[in-house]
């Protein structure tokens, strides 16, 4: 339980992170892209999609101590559906067209 509660809190950091806009260096592809790729993407729009994202994964691991074990593996599931939709986001809205 207190596993889960600090990973809670560390997705929470992560998120204001975001949010203030000082975790470029923090998404995966984004801080090893070089400077054309990086001008294809719009930062304000990935920001606040990793910024959601965290908050859920926070209340994803801020829950899992008080979820059954029939609901666990439903719940991880959803959780997964959710990451992909994020991840089909940050491929199509967070681009600059």
């Amino acid at each position: 339980m207190i596993i889960s509660l600090l990973l809670a809190a560390i997705f929470l950091l992560l998120a204001v992170i975001f949010l203030i806009g000082k975790g470029d260096m923090l998404i995966a592809g984004y801080n090893t892209a070089d400077e054309e790729e990086r001008n294809k993407v719009n930062i304000k729009r990935l920001r606040l999609l990793m910024a959601i994202l965290s908050v859920l994964s926070s209340a994803f691991c801020g829950f899992l101590p008080f979820i059954d074990k029939k609901g666990v593996s439903s719940f991880g599931i959803y959780f997964i559906l959710v990451v992909i939709v994020f991840i089909i986001l940050a491929n199509t809205w967070a681009k600059k067209k």
